[in-house]
């Protein structure tokens, strides 16, 4: 495919940025510019969401036509199910050949990439897979032009990883080595030799992406880190419409210095709750009673300042402040807080001090203020995350800001909105709207005032010291670190659409090269409602109806979970091309989650191979701080049989099918699973999993299993070749033999974890070799559950 096809303009591509006013391509269509491309696409889409069957689409996103239209940038992106998928796949993709000749081996090795990387950071998300990660499997998979599917895209980090693949910089600082002619290339160990060698495992070139999401909000953020946009207009339009709320508005964040002429520049207004005293009914600031001021620490137990009772913070009954509602004239009431200190600099000075009368002026002078009544008026949802802001009396979007970061947020929305890349900048309002909000926790870090603090994850808590920083100052450097982004970013060929995961209507059948996800796992995240204030920003909300997610709001218990993983698994199953790989990323304590997990993928037809791990390095707050967290992740590979079987076993009677079967899988299992010097087992190669999985594959078919497990154990040794209790083809024995002589060490394999007395074995076996953590162990034992007896009750790691 030549380069002018690709979609839009290529950021980092100057000859292509000065065409922007000149002919674009799009899947085969040329236009006059890109204008009139996103015209013709908008007046399509348009037209669909006429169509009543068109919004009966499951998952339809809430929200009103004016506001799909908005921010989508069609045929690329929509903010609802993208009708122009199928002609994105047929334009980019390649159909479904049997003869292809397609084989690759699961990518069984750990792979660990941290987090902190500029575009990993650039817009926070409830959970993200660093694209550096993704890229490692993306490569093993897939080759330049291929199409790679993320039916959970979450941020997006997939389509970035598939685009990062054609970069030559990108892919050396992974760990590969590029050759002139495109060639990439891997150290790889030989197993009989323990020794290294350069291996030839792909080819530099973006693939090309399909991503999907449930949530407006996730699509829009990955709309913004895998479509092309001219970087210089999306930097001078974003920084024109700040300069115009620091003109209009600076003096929201000024306040005099104690010297009585001085202005300054507020760096942050920190705020406290006020409460009341049980004992006295005394007024209490959260501020002057729980907090030293030596080394800004917040104390469990105070005292009163009148009674002097102890007090602490359970016991204190909170005080609350009337307001009328600009949109129904009725009153309503929010936690009363007041500001207790304010941080700023006079010119490269900061100083700290307490609000004065002025100050308070100036704010009760914003409180005058006129916004839209529409902005964020948007009431919470049902959720078993609400009772955190209900408690305080937030009942709609809008409540979650102090007036003035309302004001000067709601003042860059309708700025931008005049802008002809608009839909494109919004990205910086959704970037800076949590950091904003009254979730920003006021905190010390080593006793210096202002270090740390920061938002929640996982909750839409407000804390009792909120710390307000400035809107001009956040939107700075949220657009000047968003620019510097999207100039590193090798944007290609996306599709992005929004609805769910089990039901992709748009994308035809066996026409996707691979995929890569990172679905919800069962409670560990709410991400309907912890999305609510980033989409009420938008104007368009997830429709959670099938969300797949544990939830009591939503009547969602761990059967409902698995029936929606079945079905988004089942779509996934449907799209991939026969023969080919999907690769599920894990993250959850629960050992009954990962039965549901691997029992959805089992249930869409998949057939797990191989399990490894995943190293984010940073883990989140929960995970640093609780020991029952987890610090890796699991990463199942898994595969659709490909057509040839598939074709063979409907014709195959009794125990042909069996052994074919057998056959065509151990060729997809890992032959080798080194760590060190010591060689693993590999589970899945163990007589009574493979069983196992000859079992489910009947099973799903409708057709009796011919042979009983005595039997079949014994067919194994009469037909394959048998090492250390695993099976291999005999063509894959010599390598696991070389291998074996070359180790030092063999990990011992007797123990086959099926029920509470195996599993403490197997527990006493793995702590002799040396002490390990909770953290440590864990991955390991989710890992060997697979052979669990179903008569069995599972067990957690914890008992």
């Amino acid at each position: 495919m030549s380069d002018n096809s690709q979609p839009g303009l290529a950021l980092n591509d100057p000859s292509q940025e000065a065409k922007q006013d000149g002919p674009v391509e799009c899947l085969g269509k040329t236009f006059a510019n890109d204008a009139e491309r996103r015209e013709h696409y908008l007046g399509l889409l348009a037209e669909k969401l006429k169509d009543p069957e068109f919004r009966k689409i499951e998952g339809f996103p809430i929200g009103e036509d004016e506001d799909i239209l908005e921010l989508s940038d069609p045929p690329y992106y929509t903010a609802c199910p993208n009708p122009f998928i199928e002609e994105f796949i047929a334009y980019y993709g390649r159909p479904y050949d049997p003869a292809e000749g397609y084989k690759r081996e699961p990518y069984a090795v750990d792979v660990s990439e941290g987090k902190n990387h500029p575009i990993y950071m650039a817009h926070s998300y409830h959970t993200k897979v660093p694209h550096k990660a993704i890229m490692h499997y993306i490569l093993h998979y897939t080759e330049p032009g291929d199409i790679v599917f993320d039916s959970f895209c979450g941020s997006g980090m997939t389509g970035v990883a598939a685009h990062m693949c054609g970069q030559k910089d990108s892919v050396e600082e992974i760990g590969y080595r590029v050759l002139p002619n495109g060639s990439i290339l891997k150290e790889i160990e030989d197993p009989s030799t323990n020794k290294t060698t350069w291996k030839e495992i792909s080819k530099l070139g973006a693939r090309n992406v399909v991503l999907n999401d449930l949530s407006p909000i996730a699509a829009y953020i990955s709309n913004n880190y895998n479509s092309p946009v001219n970087g210089d207009l999306f930097l001078s339009e974003a920084r024109d419409a700040l300069d115009k709320i620091k003109s209009d508005c600076g003096w929201f964040y000024q306040t005099t210095h104690t010297d009585g002429k001085s202005v300054g520049e507020v760096n942050y207004t920190t705020w406290s709750d006020v409460f009341s005293c049980p004992e006295c009914a005394g007024e209490l600031i959260f501020w002057d009673v729980a907090v030293d001021k030596n080394d800004w620490s917040v104390s469990d137990a105070f005292s009163c300042t009148s009674c002097h009772s102890s007090l602490n913070k359970r016991k204190l009954e909170r005080q609350w402040s009337t307001f009328i509602d600009d949109s129904t004239g009725e009153t309503y009431r929010l936690a009363r807080q007041v500001p207790v200190l304010i941080h700023y600099k006079v010119g490269t000075t900061s100083f700290v001090k307490e609000p004065d009368d002025e100050d308070m002026r100036t704010l009760q002078k914003i409180e005058g203020l006129e916004i839209s009544s529409n902005i964020l008026d948007t009431y919470l949802p049902p959720g078993d995350k609400m009772g955190d802001p209900e408690g305080v009396g937030i009942l709609k979007a809008r409540n979650f800001y102090y007036k003035r970061a309302l004001y000067c947020l709601a003042k860059y929305k309708d700025l931008v909105s005049e802008k002809s890349l608009g839909h494109r900048l919004l990205i910086n309002l959704t970037s800076s709207a949590i950091v904003l909000s009254k979730q920003y926790r006021f905190r010390s870090q080593g006793g210096s005032l202002g270090a740390g603090g920061g938002p929640m994850n996982g909750t839409l808590y407000v804390p009792s010291l909120v710390k307000e920083i400035p809107v001009v100052k956040v939107l700075s450097q949220h657009i000047e670190r968003m620019g510097k982004v999207l100039a590193q970013l090798d944007t290609g060929r996306a599709a992005i659409t929004t609805g769910s995961a089990a039901s992709l209507s748009e994308i035809p059948d066996s026409s996707l090269d691979y995929i890569f996800i990172d679905p919800p796992f069962g409670a560990n995240i709410m991400y309907s409602e912890l999305s609510f204030l980033w989409e009420s920003w938008l104007g368009v909300s997830t429709n959670n109806k099938s969300e797949a997610i544990e939830n009591r709001t939503q009547g969602k218990g761990k059967n409902e979970y698995r029936g929606l993983m079945s079905s988004c698994l089942s779509e996934a199953y449907r799209v991939l091309k026969p023969g080919h790989w999907v690769t599920v990323e894990f993250s959850n304590t629960r050992a009954d989650v990962w039965n549901n997990i691997q029992s959805a993928i089992v249930d869409a037809g998949f057939i797990v191979s191989n399990v490894s791990s995943l190293d984010k390095k940073q883990g989140s707050f929960n995970a640093v701080t609780n020991a029952t967290s987890v610090k890796q992740d699991l990463v199942i590979s898994a595969y659709k049989p490909n057509g040839g079987f598939e074709d063979r076993f409907v014709n195959e009677t009794g125990e042909e099918g069996v052994w074919d079967f057998v056959r065509t899988h151990l060729g997809y299992l890992p032959i080798v699973k080194k760590y060190g010097d010591e060689i693993r087992k590999i589970p899945e190669r163990d007589p009574r999993i493979l069983f196992d999985q000859v079992v489910a594959y009947f099973v799903r078919r409708l057709r009796d299993v011919p042979v009983s497990s005595k039997y079949f154990q014994e067919g194994l040794l009469e037909r394959f070749a048998e090492r250390d209790e695993m099976i291999f083809l005999p063509e894959q024995v010599a390598d696991y033999d070389k291998a074996r002589i070359s180790s030092k060490q063999l990990k011992q394999l007797s123990i086959f974890v099926d029920d509470e007395a195996s599993a403490i074995e197997w527990m006493r076996q793995l702590l002799n070799e040396k002490p390990q953590s909770t953290q440590d162990i864990h991955p390991k034992f989710i890992n060997e559950l697979s052979g669990w007896k179903k008569a069995e009750e599972q067990l957690e790691l914890s008992k």
